[in-house]
């Protein structure tokens, strides 16, 4: 069954806003971690403007489910997953000033880049996943990805959500999962991923292993509540 790690970003932008310790993050990653989610995910920024280098070592200490962190692979980055030895990092493109991620490693111009990146943090031992588009890889093999060392790829799912319903950009998403898969490559998946397009994603392809959702469940759970929330976004994975 795919797992679910949720990305509490946007607990921390509502912390911030008045600059207390108003939602606590750690009590609400603990919670989301009892709700029955197998992960936490983050994405901490050298702005701090939502997750806090604090926060992400909070959290290391006192998380029972996996934790992921996500980030641009600066040499600060590289350093500081150096202390932290999450259980998975996700590599992402966007430089620190974007507002969101919104584009894929494409290797063909970032590929010594992301080698390099994967070879520095190799000494954490943590499992390594890449951000990766579609349709920047919808044909040939997948070699090149394989060659840069990561354990997994994260499927950026922007396209699936804006054209759901299109089966022709989903099996698009289906071709690469298999093909990552047949080479050893885990699956991941997350973008802009909700309720009403995630039972179709993983009933399609069962084969991805992990998915990250934060600004959806977050909004769900601000009607549904926190807990409601997480369990929706679970039984959306359960197989049919």
């Amino acid at each position: 069954m795919t797992k679910l790690s949720v990305n509490i970003n946007k607990i921390a932008t509502l912390r911030n806003a008045r600059g207390e310790d108003n939602p606590n993050i750690l009590h609400m990653a603990k919670l989301i971690e009892a709700y029955g989610a197998q992960g936490i995910t983050v994405h901490p920024r050298p702005d701090e403007r939502h997750i806090k280098k604090r926060d992400v070592l909070d959290l290391k200490k006192n998380l029972k489910v996996e934790f992921n962190v996500e980030g641009y692979p600066s040499a600060d980055f590289i350093h500081f997953m150096h202390e932290i030895r999450p259980e998975q990092i996700t590599l992402v493109p966007d430089p620190p000033d974007v507002l969101t991620s919104n584009a894929g490693f494409r290797l063909t111009d970032d590929f010594a880049f992301v080698c390099e990146a994967i070879a520095q943090l190799a000494p954490t031992k943590s499992r390594i996943s890449i951000f990766i588009d579609p349709k920047d890889f919808m044909s040939g093999d997948l070699a090149i990805i394989k060659a840069t060392g990561t354990d997994r790829i994260e499927m950026y799912t922007k396209d699936y959500a804006d054209n759901f319903g299109n089966e022709i950009i989903l099996g698009h998403f289906e071709s690469l999962a298999l093909r990552a898969k047949k080479i050893g490559l885990g699956v991941n998946a997350g973008h802009d991923l909700s309720l009403q397009n995630l039972q179709h994603l993983v009933s399609h392809i069962p084969v991805i292993d992990e998915v990250s959702i934060g600004h959806a469940l977050i909004c769900d759970a601000l009607t549904l509540g926190m807990k409601e929330s997480v369990q929706r976004y679970l039984a959306a994975l359960m197989p049919a």
